[in-house]
């Protein structure tokens, strides 16, 4: 009748949920997440953390008692949806963080990534960035359209963090959610996968060890390469 439609989607056949597939690179090891393998160095690495910070978007924690977190991360690790990985960092030999895969709709090629909890160990290296990269990259060659991202709308560094990894601003949900008393609103960002080639490349131009000088600073920053992939920056964050 005239109206307009959405472009066809032909031969497209929903991808497998995660299956805990181990996602190994260069600086960064993630595994299906296990409390009996994780849990003593997860715990170590995060009692670095003497401020607690990392704990202020979760809607769980902190855990001050290594059994309390036991408990959490056995619970966690029980769960399809959301799927948890440990973060290896392999210059410092222990994992020193989580994230995870949720809200997998395969009928609907849509996975989303989030509880992205990182000790300082982790926190802004190579390891960091390529845990992203490799989460993305599984999700994508999977067969997944879609990759998403949600954060607390007040989050300022995860906002920072899904623009530098390539993903396009598309706006805040008001009031989305409560968590620990508090609101909040809620900021939406993804990729889908006609953008992934480019930030693939991005993403391997930027972790090419020649892309760092002696003393591991970067020469090129990742958001310079991303930005010529996203379709729409954070305003907050110009």
């Amino acid at each position: 009748m005239g109206k307009p439609v959405g472009f066809s989607v032909k031969n497209w056949v929903a991808p497998s949920a995660p299956a805990g597939v181990v996602l190994d690179g260069q600086y960064a090891r993630l595994e299906r997440l296990d409390a009996e393998a994780h849990v003593g160095d997860l715990f170590r690495s995060n009692s670095e953390d003497t401020t607690d910070g990392i704990w202020d978007y979760m809607p769980y924690g902190p855990f001050h008692a290594q059994a309390t977190y036991h408990k959490w991360v056995r619970e966690m690790s029980e769960l399809d949806d959301p799927h948890f990985y440990a973060i290896k960092n392999k210059d410092v030999g222990r994992f020193c963080g989580v994230a995870s895969y949720l809200r997998i709709d395969p009928n609907a090629g849509a996975i989303e990534v989030g509880h992205i909890n990182m000790a300082p160990a982790l926190q802004r290296t190579r390891a960091a960035t390529e845990a992203m990269y490799l989460m993305m990259k599984w999700a994508f060659e999977a067969g997944y359209r879609r990759y998403e991202w949600k954060c607390d709308a007040l989050n300022a560094g995860s906002r920072r963090a899904a623009q530098r990894l390539g993903l396009s601003y598309e706006g805040v949900f008001r009031q989305a959610t409560m968590y620990k008393g508090r609101n909040r609103d809620t900021a939406w960002f993804a990729a889908i996968d006609k953008e992934w080639p480019a930030l693939e490349a991005a993403f391997q131009a930027w972790l090419n060890p020649k892309n760092f000088d002696e003393n591991g600073r970067q020469m090129e920053r990742l958001a310079n390469l991303t930005a010529l992939v996203r379709v729409a920056s954070d305003p907050t964050l110009e």
